[in-house]
């Protein structure tokens, strides 16, 4: 049995799709890559308002004092 990749995949179906779509898929493509970088920063942004309580704690400044 051929192991084939999800990517090898879409590009298979890719190969069957009319022309005339091609700029949907395109632009859809864009969209998922914007999304999933904004995904990335609001996890990032999330997760440094929670840490920032830690952070800012007097045990923490002494722990990294001799750094």
């Amino acid at each position: 049995m051929v192991n084939v990749t999800r990517k090898e995949l879409i590009l298979r179906e890719i190969e069957q799709v009319p022309d005339d779509i091609f700029e949907e898929i395109l632009d859809f493509i864009r969209f998922l890559r914007i999304k999933s970088r904004k995904e990335s920063m609001e996890t990032a942004i999330a997760s440094e308002s929670s840490l920032r309580k830690e952070w800012l704690r007097p045990e923490e400044d002494e722990a990294w004092q001799d750094l």
